[in-house]
């Protein structure tokens, strides 16, 4: 992953609530749909063994977290985008 994609803190949470959002899925699926998603723009190695899968469902409180979390992810973002294009001041 490049170094300019870092995830903020926190960031891994939100993406894990969002892929199994759509439907149970196990350890590796989440990390392939978190691929898909990102367009292969976040992307991480993965285990070779063929050991039992582990699903992962997305509860109500996850859901009810999810939007919440996405709700203050998209103000931040906001915030950050109008920042970024605002133009030179002095001060």
């Amino acid at each position: 992953m490049d170094k300019e994609m870092e995830l903020l803190q926190g960031t891994l949470d939100r993406l894990i609530l969002k892929a199994v959002s759509l439907g149970p899925l196990h350890g590796s699926g989440v990390l392939r749909r978190i691929q898909q998603i990102s367009k292969d723009r976040l992307a991480w190695g993965q285990s070779k063994n063929k050991r039992k899968a582990k699903y992962y469902r997305l509860t109500a409180g996850g859901k009810r977290k999810l939007q919440t979390e996405a709700e203050k992810w998209n103000r931040m973002a906001d915030v950050i985008a109008a920042i970024r294009q605002s133009p030179a001041e002095e001060v």
